[in-house]
């Protein structure tokens, strides 16, 4: 089969795909989220990563695989929304000189869905110890008392969350 006909069968599927779940997926996607335009959007992001995977007639149960890729979306859309909130809260309580650029305030908002993505990659316990020391500024001994393991288990668990954002950082410098 030539590279053309797979195109022109990968643009059918999708084609149809669209037609026939769109309204669907949209009412799917609104009843869990409290605006339209939202929804709308959400619906659109499902349907371009659907695209861009290249194996959309391949697909079985569409609205199954839908709701599948909408609830990441979906999930995503909250966690960015809640880490927006609570920045915007922390700038509220900020005086007034120490706000910044509608552009600062995106990368950085764009840095906390970076570090939260990276945060929720780590085991739960490691997760926990890392935030209690950098959040919370506990010291490492306060730590161990407080959660109940060993000094160098916390020790062990830091270098572990440090490496993971060093990876992170690296990975972002050479892309």
């Amino acid at each position: 089969m030539s590279h053309s006909s797979t195109l022109k069968m990968q643009q059918d599927a999708m084609h149809s795909l669209y037609k026939d779940n769109h309204s669907w997926l949209y009412s799917w996607i609104r009843k869990r989220l409290d605006n339209q335009f939202d929804a709308a959007d959400l619906a659109q992001d499902t349907f371009l990563r659907i695209h861009s995977r290249n194996d959309v007639d391949k697909i079985e149960e569409p609205r199954a695989y839908l709701a599948v890729v909408a609830k990441g979306l979906v999930s995503h859309f909250y966690r960015r929304k809640s880490l927006e909130e609570s920045y915007y809260e922390y700038l509220e309580k900020q005086p007034e000189f120490v706000t910044s650029s509608a552009e600062s305030q995106l990368i950085i908002l764009q840095t906390l869905e970076e570090i939260d993505a990276l945060l929720n990659e780590m085991p739960k316990n490691i997760k926990s110890v890392f935030l209690m020391s950098q959040i919370d500024g506990k010291k490492y001994q306060q730590i161990a008392d407080e959660v109940g393991i060993s000094l160098a288990t916390v020790k062990r668990y830091m270098k572990q969350a440090y490496v993971q954002c060093l990876m992170l950082m690296e990975s972002d410098l050479f892309e």
